[in-house]
Formats: structure tokens, C-alpha cells, sequence
């Protein structure tokens, strides 16, 4: 499989490209900062320069051009602003998938968060705009002609991962490690099952294979 990675150098996408390629398919990391190309490599990804917050939708197209799927995995991050939730957490997600559309990939990866499915219409904070960002994000994926698979983790931590999860179709609230979200992400993208579905997924006490299996039979 040949999957283009949007934040290949983020803290999830190099995980998850690190899987990928150990699997033996083939990454695109789509960075914005040329220094981080040497990082990326170092995953087994090919870096390719595509800032989705400033690249016209035809140059993303060209740069995920023969892939198989791509996994929106970028993101404004913790210490930015509201505005930048919209224009990268909403407005990149939405710009990536119009390049999937415009350059005929059919699968697209999304990753979303707990509490995006019902955000909170009126707050103000940060977090709040955050998740009315990725609300409209994932709505625009879903009622689009793509393959789509939303993935919605619960509160992301750096503690390494112990390849157990649960997983669910319905809302669900809790704690996951970046590399157990890794792991489900690698696994719903090569489980023809997944497409169409949104997956809520924390920490548990499954193998990712057989809790991505028991989540699909719901």
C-alpha cells in the first residue's frame, strides 16, 4: 500500500509511518518545514514538502497523486491559537480531502477526537473551537463520495503503548497512548471493514486486531 501521511512529523503521523514501513508499504510524509526531512526518513517515509495551510489544493493533489490513501494526521497543536483550528484542524482536512477527490484516492484516514461528536455549541475556549473544527471536518469527510474511515481517540498521552485497546462505534471516554493510536490507525487502514465508520478508541484490555474485529461485528 503507498499512503501519503498530512503531519507526517507529528507525533502520531511518525508513528504510525514507522508501522507502515516496517510493514512494508510505502509513506509520503507531507511536512511543512524542510528541517524535518532527515527526521522522517529516519521513519522509512518520503518527506514531501506540502504545507496544506498555504498549498493550493491542485499542488496537494499532485503530491498524493498514486497513492492508495491518505491519513489526515496534522494538526494546529496544543499551544496554538482558535484561529488555527479552523484554518488547519477544519479547513487543511477539508483542503486534503478535495486533493484526494481531484487526484482519485479513494481512502481517506481521518484522525478526529472524542468529543468531536457532540462539541459544545456556545464555549469560546480554545478546546472547545477545536472540537467544532474537527465536528465540521469529519461531517465534510462523511458526506463525501470518499472511502472514509474517522478514527476519535480519547485524551493522547506519551506513555508507550501496550498494543491493547478498546475500541467502539459508539462514544466512549478515556486515556490512550500515541503509540496504541498508532496501531489502530495501521490497522483500520488495511481493514477494508473500517470504511464508512467511526471508531472511539482508549485504552483497554484487547489485542488492536481482535478489538478492531469485535468493533466491526457491532
Amino acid at each position: 500500500m503507498d499512503v501519503a501521511i498530512a503531519g507526517g512529523h507529528g507525533k502520531v503521523g511518525r508513528r504510525l509511518a514507522r508501522r507502515l514501513a516496517a510493514r512494508g508499504d510505502k509513506v509520503r510524509a507531507l511536512i511543512r518545514n524542510p528541517g524535518h526531512a532527515d527526521d522522517v526518513r529516519a521513519d522509512g517515509s518520503e518527506p514531501v514538502l506540502c504545507d496544506l495551510e498555504q498549498t493550493a489544493r491542485e499542488e496537494i493533489a499532485g503530491a498524493i497523486a498514486g497513492t492508495d490513501a491518505v491519513v489526515f494526521a496534522a494538526g494546529a497543536g496544543p499551544g496554538s491559537g482558535a484561529e488555527r483550528k479552523w484554518t488547519m484542524d477544519r479547513d487543511g482536512a477539508i483542503k486534503l480531502l478535495e486533493a484526494a477527490r481531484s487526484a482519485g484516492v479513494e481512502r481517506y484516514l481521518m484522525i478526529s477526537s472524542i468529543g468531536a461528536e457532540n462539541p459544545p455549541a456556545d464555549d469560546d475556549d480554545v478546546f472547545s473551537i477545536y472540537l467544532r473544527a474537527k465536528a465540521e471536518a469529519d461531517r465534510a469527510l462523511m458526506k463525501s463520495d470518499r472511502a472514509w474511515t474517522i478514527v476519535r481517540p480519547g485524551h493522547l498521552t506519551d506513555d508507550p503503548g501496550t498494543g491493547r485497546v478498546r475500541i467502539d462505534v459508539e462514544p466512549l471516554r478515556g486515556r490512550i497512548s500515541r503509540d496504541d493510536v498508532a496501531a489502530v490507525l495501521d490497522a483500520a487502514l488495511h481493514e477494508p471493514r473500517s470504511v464508512y465508520l467511526i471508531l472511539y478508541t482508549i485504552a483497554g484490555d484487547d489485542p488492536v486486531d481482535e478489538a478492531l474485529g469485535a468493533a466491526l461485528e457491532l
